[in-house]
């Protein structure tokens, strides 16, 4: 094992450069003599107190001078060996990491750079086998892009990273907000995970300039899809605040110190408080972050077989579980394979198959390359299912993993009925179309500025004869009309102040704080009536019009489309739900719809009789 090991470090030193292979500096010196080892920290599960993954971190020779990571950089610099050392080390923590066979993920450092560097010399077809040479499954890994130096050529760190998820590994950014790791470099990579520095995690439960400032890193996650994680726990009121803000992961001296053998578990400290369900006093934050969709599908609770099981073993546990559509073939803690029932029991009922197969293992009639996907997937990941070629994914259904373990199976039937209705929710946070805010972040927009005593005038703003004109010139025009309405309520209301939501079809919701929410709204009308008029043909605009067929199939003349807007003025104690507020301004647009300035504002209460004011 130990020869091994040695020449797999050989071959890796001869791919450096000279000055690695040959150098004379105590680094280069250290690197061909293997003197470098890595240390693991856990990285916690702040939702189950589980430790979700592990941090390789390098280490020189203890009692040397260089046996701090920051010394080690030094001094990779002096020698000019800086790319090759972080390849030096991400190929240590792969070696080390797998000489310990412990389940889980690996989180490893790497700069933008060194990534390039290093999918080049390795090539990008060859990443993933390059991964499992050294013993890890490439799924597993996690490369965390630190900024050392400035990303030099972005589009072929694009180019890598496309390679690095190609090969199923995952990408993470390091130390978000350290003055270093940019907003620009998050949406150039895409990073899977983001790390987010402890300053930002320090006594944040005592400043709530970071409470804002942590709010704000979650929107842009929402954003970009990304998953948090906290660096930097070091007391219980933090670990307990982070908790309650729902970011999922954390890392810290709290969780867990850095030590040569991974964790199985947290920090007791640690465990007390995320298994305490007494909350931490926070100012009112906004929505938490979705929840991955596999946590909340079922998984089919299967017995999985091993790789010797033999089919008739096989076939026993089909006829004894009729329910199950097929089983997980599970090497240790790994699924490997699995049997889809149907085919299985086709095979298992022919003419001789139990006297020449049966009591030879199952692995010759099963699924070598079945779908595995983590508990924490998401919509997007999930939807590869779906659009597969190979459909045998809908039959045979997947495998359900956690931490990389067996954990269950999905069947297709489950899978699309998910997806749907997830598609569903999130049409409701954020309109597909316009990408506006939809009818939940609405609604509680409008409820804390009710339950904040706030005034404020909701508006709610439709199109005038717009089905004709979606019916006449097809669905591709009639959402540019949409797309119209979004870009022009935007662009007249003030981001600072006013609230744009899309509650869907041509029906939008604009909340305004602005005092001067009337003028914005004829604005919007006047602009909207006269750009909408491009979208007609050279006819219908020297007719005012169309000729369509109405709801009722009749075929008649429809107007140009425009804008109504009914608004409704809210005062501190005239409304308690933001659905009662909602239903006056649909009362007062509906009324809009009948003026020909398309604005109406309602003062009343939402049980006092209506006083309609044409502005």
């Amino acid at each position: 094992m130990q020869n091994t090991q040695c020449s797999r470090r050989e071959a890796m030193v001869a791919q450096l450069s000279p000055a690695a292979r040959h150098g004379t500096g105590p680094l280069a010196s250290l690197m061909r003599d293997g003197a470098l080892h890595c240390v693991f920290q856990p990285l916690a599960d702040l939702r189950e107190g589980s430790v979700y993954a592990h941090e390789a971190l390098i280490r020189g020779p203890h009692g040397s001078l260089l046996h701090a990571p920051d010394a080690l950089l030094a001094q990779a610099r002096t020698e000019g060996v800086l790319q090759d050392f972080e390849l030096f080390c991400v190929f240590t923590a792969l070696e080390q990491w797998s000489a310990q066979a412990t389940p889980g993920r690996l989180f490893v450092n790497i700069s933008a750079d060194a990534l390039v560097h290093g999918v080049g010399m390795v090539g990008m077809a060859k990443l993933g086998e390059a991964v499992r040479s050294c013993g890890l499954n490439a799924r597993m890994l996690v490369l965390e892009i630190t900024e050392h130096e400035r990303v030099t050529n972005m589009p072929l760190l694009r180019e890598a990273i496309d390679a690095v998820h190609a090969c199923g590994a995952r990408m993470a950014l390091d130390d978000f907000g350290d003055g270093r790791s940019s907003l620009r470099l998050w949406s150039e990579v895409k990073p899977d995970f983001v790390k987010i520095d402890k300053y930002f995690i320090r006594e944040i439960s005592d400043r709530p300039e970071n409470l804002q400032m942590l709010q704000a890193i979650k929107g842009i996650a929402d954003v970009f899809g990304t998953t948090l994680i906290a660096e930097g726990i070091e007391t219980q009121d933090d670990l307990r605040a982070l908790r309650d803000l729902d970011i999922p992961y954390g890392q810290g001296w709290l969780l867990g110190r850095p030590a040569a053998i991974a964790r199985e578990t947290i920090e007791g400290p640690a465990l007390d408080v995320l298994h305490d369900r007494r909350v931490a006093v926070l100012p009112h934050l906004g929505q938490t972050a979705r929840p991955s969709i596999l946590r909340s599908l079922r998984v089919v609770q299967a017995p999985p077989v091993t790789p010797t099981t033999t089919n008739d073993a096989v076939a026993a546990m089909f006829h004894e579980r009729t329910e199950l559509h097929a089983l997980a073939v599970v090497d240790g803690t790994q699924p490997v394979a699995l049997i889809n029932r149907q085919q299985f029991m086709n095979h298992y009922a022919t003419l001789y198959f139990r006297e020449v197969h049966g009591r030879k293992p199952c692995l010759a009639f099963a699924n070598t390359a079945p779908r595995v996907v983590e508990q924490d997937c998401d919509v997007e990941q999930l939807m590869g299912i779906l659009t597969s070629q190979d459909q045998r994914y809908l039959s045979d259904g997947y495998i359900v993993t956690d931490n990389g373990r067996y954990l269950g199976l999905g069947t297709g039937d489950q899978l699309v009925r998910a997806v749907t209705e997830t598609r569903i929710e999130a049409a409701r946070h954020a309109n597909p179309l316009t990408f506006l805010p939809g009818n939940i972040p609405i609604s509680l927009h409008m409820q804390r500025l009710l339950d904040n005593g706030t005034e404020f005038v909701a508006c709610y703003a439709d199109l005038n004869h717009f089905k004709p004109f979606n019916d006449h010139y097809g669905y591709w025009r009639g959402d540019q009309m949409i797309r119209l309405v979004a870009r022009l309520a935007t662009m007249h209301c003030d981001a600072r102040r006013d609230f744009v939501g899309h509650v869907g079809g041509d029906d939008f919701m604009l909340i305004f704080q602005s005092s001067n929410w009337r003028q914005r709204c004829k604005n919007i009308i006047q602009d909207f009536g006269r750009e909408a008029l491009a979208l007609f043909d050279e006819s219908a605009r020297r007719s005012g019009g169309i000729h369509s067929e109405d709801r009722h199939g009749v075929r008649r003349f429809f107007p140009c489309t425009t804008l109504a807007v009914g608004a409704v003025h809210v005062t501190p104690g005239r409304f308690r739900h933001a659905e009662e507020v909602a239903n006056v301004a649909a009362t007062a647009k509906h009324e809009a719809k009948q003026t020909t300035t398309g604005l109406v504002l309602h003062t009343g209460t939402p049980t006092a009789e209506l006083n309609m004011l044409v502005a």
